[in-house]
């Protein structure tokens, strides 16, 4: 063959498969799906994940220590991020820049100690007087050692919204020196299974997915649960959303099409969310 010729076909050669290389990386990068959010809504997504992927195995979902619902917001917005799982509503220049909301449901916010401390069942009231530092010790006389979430952290803004007093009481326990203030769910989770005397707040998956040694308190003599948080018995929830822009990729969106399944959401029932009817995007 004439030498000018094998060399053009050689070249041929190697540009098809170098184009048929980068199609299949291409497909193959597509099947990884990015998500980060609030430690309590990661929770929900490890049963999920686990069911998703065994029925697509070609699919990777890679989901690493919880950036907030507010650091995953921004990371989905900058293209670092598919999805971002999110308790709390959208700011408006984040939906000016693109953010696109899908609402999913609540999650009962339970308010929780170490094992070991000597109650069963708290009040609005005891928690108004522990927050302010008027009740300092448990039954036995153990110090109560709150674990407080920043001032701006959804936990509190929900704790807050359950009475005029606890809103005070919160905003004056965060000023007082050297208290505990966990930054991320599963810091707080941690911090009050492993404290003495601890009092906080978990959302219920922390208990029923992750297993956190947590022991659960009755509020008013109301269990924190799916059931009471939907007939309203139980008044601290905190919400679950799906944050999306147009330039995620197609399997994310099928993968959240899978998680708003009838399948889907019995997983994430048993997993302590309250799945919520007529979601829409844009919320």
């Amino acid at each position: 063959m004439n030498p000018s010729i094998n060399r053009t076909v050689t070249t041929i050669a190697v540009s098809i498969l170098c184009c048929l290389s980068t199609g299949d990386y291409r497909a193959e990068a597509a099947e990884t799906i990015r998500i980060n959010g609030s430690g309590s809504s990661l929770y929900v997504m490890k049963p999920l994940i686990k069911a998703y992927t065994k029925a697509h195995p070609k699919v990777r979902i890679e989901m690493s220590k919880p950036l907030g619902s507010s650091g995953a917001i921004n990371a989905v917005i900058a293209g670092a991020l598919d999805i971002a799982v999110s308790s709390r509503v959208l700011k408006q220049k984040e939906v000016a820049a693109g953010a696109v909301s899908r609402e999913y449901g609540r999650m009962p916010l339970a308010i929780v100690t170490g094992e070991k401390v000597p109650v069963t069942d708290i009040t609005t009231t005891q928690l108004e007087e522990i927050y302010l530092g008027e009740r300092r010790a448990w039954s036995n006389g153990e110090p109560i050692r709150l674990i407080l979430r920043p001032e701006s952290d959804i936990d509190t803004t929900i704790l807050e919204g359950l009475s005029p007093g606890l809103n005070r009481a919160l905003k004056t326990a965060h000023s007082f020196q050297g208290m505990i203030i966990a930054v991320t769910d599963p810091e707080s989770d941690k911090a009050v299974a492993a404290i003495s005397g601890s009092l906080g707040a978990a959302a219920l998956p922390a208990i029923l997915v992750e297993k956190v040694p947590l022991h659960v308190l009755t509020l008013n003599g109301i269990l924190p649960s799916v059931h009471t948080l939907a007939n309203g018995t139980y008044p601290l929830g905190k919400d679950i959303r799906f944050i999306t822009t147009k330039n995620t990729p197609g399997a994310g969106l099928k993968f959240i099409d899978f998680i708003f399944s009838s399948q889907g959401r019995a997983i994430a029932e048993k997993a302590g969310v309250l799945v919520t009817t007529g979601a829409k995007a844009g919320k």
